[in-house]
């Protein structure tokens, strides 16, 4: 077999790779190996050629960090742990045995449960402490 016959077959198992992969490095090998083949046609010296494949997956891969960290969604900070620590008032009796109970905080209903298991009646004050799911962990002041 011909050298260019492995850079393509190698080519081709770093495209397979890349599809059962979730990044985005993989491919820039195969196209690195893509040229060093079409290298192979032109300067049969092997030493060449792997120098070609990784110069040139090694210019794509940093080149292409740049643009993923540009593109790459970035995680947004919410406000929803902007509450831990302060006061609420109880609009909604809280009891944990019957998973009910709701907060007031800053004009917004919040679904809450207490840290221990004592029922917390509507218009105590309490602090939150945490946010479980969709729920806010309080206790009582």
């Amino acid at each position: 077999m011909e050298v260019w016959t492995w850079w393509l077959i190698f080519a081709g198992l770093c495209f397979i790779l890349e599809i059962a992969t979730e990044g985005f490095l993989v491919c820039w090998f195969g196209v690195g190996a893509l040229v060093a083949m079409a290298t192979s046609f032109f300067i049969d010296n092997l030493i060449i050629q792997l120098i070609v494949f990784a110069v040139v997956s090694i210019i794509l891969v940093l080149s292409t960090r740049k643009l993923k960290d540009k593109f790459e969604p970035k995680e947004t900070p919410t406000n929803v742990y902007t509450i831990i620590g302060k006061k609420a008032i109880v609009s909604t009796t809280i009891d944990n045995l019957k998973s009910q109970g709701q907060i007031k905080i800053d004009g917004d209903i919040w679904s809450a449960k207490n840290e221990e298991d004592e029922i917390i009646p509507e218009g105590t004050a309490v602090e939150i402490l945490r946010i479980e799911g969709v729920k806010t962990v309080v206790k009582k002041i």
